[in-house]
């Protein structure tokens, strides 16, 4: 989960484009807060690691009582307006998004489950609340398969090919290729391609940050997405586990305490 925290921190300075699309930036400056992203992040990993075992329902209930609960103590995160109506609603229900919120908020679900089909079934439960549109859910799986595999041992190519076959996404841009052209898009098929795209490219973990947030575009999600997948597959050096523990509150940093004691 720290990848996604820290990429969520380190790309947020730099969404709507306002960074100048290159990987020579300060990892960190006063402006590297944490946003919606990180929120949901440990509010979808709380969820997850309080139901491990229970039916798809609770999991669900979980997972809406969770985020509603965490974005309430956190209302100026910097959400998107329908999902926070969603938070403020008295009766909280889907609203068929392809938003990229599904695939931002994932990455615990990548970590706590035996099987592929047992993670994507997971991702997807976690989208369903809001981001029940087809695009919202994919999104959501793909990332979660990509964590998935990357903690297993695959290979790049391995994971390439999979998120291809399986989600039919295009992985076959280069990161310079994207760059020119992109621009701030929230939807999950804008968003969740070019971060696994920055993964692939990346040569570990810092270079797939940097990579990311050079891209532009909705950056925080993107690099925290990115982020995610990279954590999975070469770790967080210990010097940035430590800047992001400072740089969330306690009863977060309790959160991913939990998380890491049930992580596979």
């Amino acid at each position: 989960m720290y990848g996604a925290l820290l990429g969520d921190m380190i790309g947020a300075p730099y969404e709507f484009d306002r960074g100048n699309k290159t990987k020579d930036f300060p990892l960190f400056s006063r402006r590297s807060e944490f946003t919606d992203d990180s929120v949901m992040t440990i509010a979808v990993a709380e969820a997850l690691v309080s139901t491990l075992g229970e039916d798809d329902d609770s999991v669900r209930l979980a997972v809406q009582t969770a985020m509603r609960r965490w974005g309430r103590r956190y209302p100026d995160a910097g959400y998107g307006g329908n999902f926070f109506r969603w938070l403020r609603s008295r009766d909280p229900q889907p609203y068929g998004s392809w938003g990229n919120g599904s695939a931002m908020r994932v990455s615990a679900a990548g970590w706590l489950y035996d099987t592929l089909e047992e993670t994507r079934h997971a991702a997807a439960l976690t989208a369903e609340v809001t981001h029940n549109h087809p695009e919202g859910i994919k999104g959501a799986e793909a990332t979660a398969a990509a964590i998935f595999l990357a903690r297993t041992g695959r290979s790049k190519d391995e994971i390439r090919e999979y998120i291809v076959r399986e989600f039919g996404y295009d992985l076959s841009r280069t990161c310079d290729e994207i760059r020119p052209g992109y621009r701030h898009v929230e939807s999950c098929q804008g968003t969740v391609p070019e971060a696994i795209t920055a993964f692939l490219e990346g040569t570990d973990f810092e270079d797939v940050i940097r990579t990311a947030v050079s891209l532009g575009g909705d950056c925080d999600t993107l690099t925290c997405i990115a982020g995610g997948i990279a954590e999975a597959f070469y770790g967080v050096p210990d010097e940035l586990i430590a800047e992001c523990r400072q740089r969330i509150t306690g009863e977060m940093r309790n959160v991913v305490d939990l998380f890491n004691a049930h992580r596979k």
